[in-house]
């Protein structure tokens, strides 16, 4: 059994919307390709770019740019699937997944290298490097979002979900909860005191989940199942340098005085 739980403490409620979640979620690696006669073709790197564009880069000779090519109207009706792993061990490693459905077309030779540049700004894959030969660039013109997590499912409109922007901790979040992790077993456990003992079982073991610019989530792995929630900073940072200081701040609070 999965249960989500809201703040743990007292401090700011505030959470990422669903919008800054998916794209979140939506920069992760992990992804893959779903159409009519293919299910689940892994791609080689996917990206949202800042001005709006859904790229993806697939090898030429792949299913999915071939059923592009072989599509009756140039476009191929396709969904993106995107999984957010966690990036420590846990039982059940999912966090969310975000999937976009849409419209893949070829992107045309002219507008290839500033959408490669696109590209690379956020996933600078090697990929890139091959485009024009043996891999090709295509965009998903969006038609709907999706995102899946803590057993919920929330739709957002295209507009929504290209007018938020991705967490701004997500490019350092995974390693600081692997360094939280192997490292600072006591700033964990400090982290666990902020959780009411009555959602905590003899045997439950709290490990981190998620770092977002309103705070820690934790996973209370459970015998059986487990709860996820939030432990918020006083107020949500808006970028790195902000971290240490509202860490430094949660941490003296959990203290006590």
């Amino acid at each position: 059994m999965t249960r989500s739980i809201r703040p743990a403490a007292s401090g700011s409620a505030a959470r990422p919307t669903a919008a800054e979640r998916a794209r979140t979620v939506a920069g992760r690696p992990a992804a893959a390709v779903c159409a009519a006669g293919i299910d689940g073709s892994r791609v080689l790197g996917h990206a949202t770019t800042a001005d709006g564009q859904v790229l993806l880069v697939v090898p030429t000779d792949g299913e999915v740019c071939t059923a592009v090519r072989h599509s009756a109207d140039g476009d191929l009706a396709a969904l993106l699937m995107v999984t957010d792993h966690a990036p420590v061990p846990l039982r059940d490693p999912v966090r969310a997944q975000v999937w976009l459905s849409g419209w893949l077309t070829t992107v045309p030779a002219e507008d290839e290298q500033a959408a490669a540049l696109a590209f690379a700004e956020l996933a600078p894959v090697g990929a890139l490097l091959d485009v024009g030969r043996g891999t090709t660039l295509l965009r998903l013109e969006l038609a709907e979002v999706v995102l899946g997590e803590c057993g919920t499912v929330t739709e957002l409109t295209p507009e929504d979900y290209l007018a938020a922007g991705p967490d701004p901790l997500a490019e350092v979040e995974a390693q600081a909860l692997r360094h939280l992790d192997d490292a600072h077993p006591e700033e964990l456990a400090l982290l666990g005191s902020r959780v009411p003992r009555r959602w905590l079982h003899e045997g439950d073991v709290v490990r981190p989940l998620g770092l977002d610019r309103c705070g820690f989530r934790l996973r209370i792995e459970q015998r059986e199942g487990h709860r996820d929630v939030r432990v918020p900073f006083a107020e949500p940072v808006t970028g790195v340098d902000e971290l240490a200081a509202a860490v430094n701040q949660l941490m003296c609070a959990s203290r006590g005085p």
